[in-house]
């Protein structure tokens, strides 16, 4: 294992332990969980989803913020109008932790499952189903690479109706119909 990736792990492990101490619900997502799913890549944080449902997220924020330092000025504001807070691990790796409340975010989280990256380093991320799910909808040049690299990897293992079932109103709602033919173009490969 390269030091970044034992950093990642460690990031990752350290908010993890954070949220289950909390009895919170979560999931890793992005390049930790493509590391899982597709094929490895560096990756420069650690993404999650905190379950929060709309509801107390100032709570969730506060505390957060009183174990992990922040990246930015005013983490607090910026996490409530954003919804996202940008933090630092102990080792001073990254951690973007999105808050959650929408039926495929709870969905996404409830579907996640734990997996053994390496000895001690036992992480809860999403499906390889979801994972295709945000990558396909935020539709960055990387996000497709790792779309593509999801399909190689997890050919004839993927449920490509439950994929459309939730990036279809996604799309919808964002207005971007291009994203599922490029997503069926990829699925046929």
């Amino acid at each position: 294992m390269s030091s970044a990736d034992k950093y990642l792990f460690q990031a990752a492990l350290e908010i993890q332990s954070f949220f289950m101490e909390n009895n919170w619900e979560f999931a890793l997502i992005g390049g930790l969980a493509v590391l899982r799913w597709g094929q490895p890549r560096t990756t420069i944080d650690v993404d999650g989803t905190l379950l929060t449902m709309f509801v107390d997220e100032e709570k969730y924020i506060d505390t957060i913020l009183a174990r992990f330092s922040s990246r930015i000025p005013d983490a607090r504001d910026f996490a409530v109008k954003n919804r996202v807070l940008l933090l630092s691990a102990s080792n001073g790796f990254g951690i973007d932790i999105s808050l959650a409340g929408f039926p495929f975010e709870r969905q996404m989280v409830e579907r996640s499952s734990f997996y053994d990256f390496e000895t001690d380093f036992v992480l809860k991320t999403c499906s390889a189903e979801d994972l295709v799910v945000l990558k396909a909808f935020a539709a960055r040049d990387k996000d497709w690479a790792d779309v593509h690299s999801i399909l190689l990897r997890q050919k004839g293992k993927l449920d490509a109706g439950y994929i459309r079932e939730n990036l279809i109103p996604l799309c919808e709602l964002k207005g971007a119909p291009e994203i599922m033919t490029k997503f069926e173009l990829m699925l046929k490969g």
